[in-house]
């Protein structure tokens, strides 16, 4: 059994402030050795159900944050940027599984600690087919196109909420609990890691109640940015369209062409950002 992993930083046993998302930051060094021990949880727990392979990708920001000297030296890891697949890089048809480590909820979910969907300040709301969407939908249809199902999703409670309210009967573990954006009642990592290697094996161990989350072709990815300036600089990119000041949209039969762009949005909605100050 061949199992995927992407594993994000916001929904990490622990975390709440943006700092600890971010290289130099204070915080930030003790946050990727707990994303990498929220991972080597799920790890444990899919080698304890049968696996035989198991494949990690660090899916946030830098895709830098993974300590590959902590992780479990059963898996293997994907890490830097470039990646034309994103948070899904390397998933493809061959995996049984796909579990999402560290998650957390859409952009505007009030109790959903650090929520966003994809960008943090650039990014207002994304649509999939004309349905709002967070980063769990993003990549539970990636998963779907190539045929995985999405069988653990780990994040805080409102993250948890997503997921079944989207995949149905899929195992959750809450590690946190919101209190606001940057503020949750929090597991200790003990336990919240032995929670995350259970539901591993719990998942893993009724792999014939999944089947992939999977949404009818043609796709069409729908961005409201936070600035007329982000929207008019993605707007230039071939098959990108205006829909309205601050809106865009991009439709294909290949979702996998939905992963990339995000890619290169976030590249250019993060230079516009930047590169105006507190006006991008």
């Amino acid at each position: 059994m061949r199992v995927y992993l992407s594993v994000d930083m916001e929904g990490v046993t622990g975390l709440t402030d943006p700092e600890e998302m971010h290289a130099g930051k204070r915080g930030y060094e003790r946050g990727c050795e707990l994303m990498t021990a929220d991972a080597n949880a799920a790890i444990d727990g899919a080698f304890a159900a049968g696996a035989d392979r198991a494949l990690v990708n660090d899916a946030h920001g830098s895709t830098k944050n993974l300590r590959i000297d902590l992780l479990d030296p059963r898996a293997s890891l994907i890490r830097g940027p470039g990646k034309a697949q994103r948070m899904a890089q390397g998933l493809d048809g061959s995996f049984q599984a796909a579990c999402l480590v560290g998650y957390h909820a859409r952009a505007g979910v009030r109790h959903g600690v650090l929520n966003h969907t994809w960008m943090g300040k650039e990014i207002q709301n994304v649509y999939l087919n004309g349905e709002e969407c967070g980063e769990t939908r993003v990549v539970a249809a990636c998963a779907g196109f190539h045929g995985v199902p999405v069988v653990l999703v780990t994040g805080d409670e409102a993250v948890g909420e997503e997921a079944r309210e989207l995949l149905g009967d899929v195992e959750t573990v809450a590690v946190k609990k919101g209190i606001d954006k940057f503020s949750a009642e929090l597991l200790p990592p003990s336990v919240a890691q032995a929670r995350i290697r259970e539901a591993t094996v719990r998942a893993l161990s009724r792999l014939s109640d999944f089947t992939p989350y999977t949404i009818p072709a043609p796709y069409t990815l729908g961005v409201e940015w936070n600035s007329t300036a982000i929207a008019a600089a993605v707007a230039l990119v071939p098959g990108v369209k205006s829909v309205g000041s601050r809106h865009t949209e991009f439709t294909t039969d290949d979702y996998t062409e939905i992963m990339a762009l995000f890619g290169i949005f976030a590249t250019i909605g993060g230079q516009v950002a930047c590169g105006s100050g507190p006006y991008g």
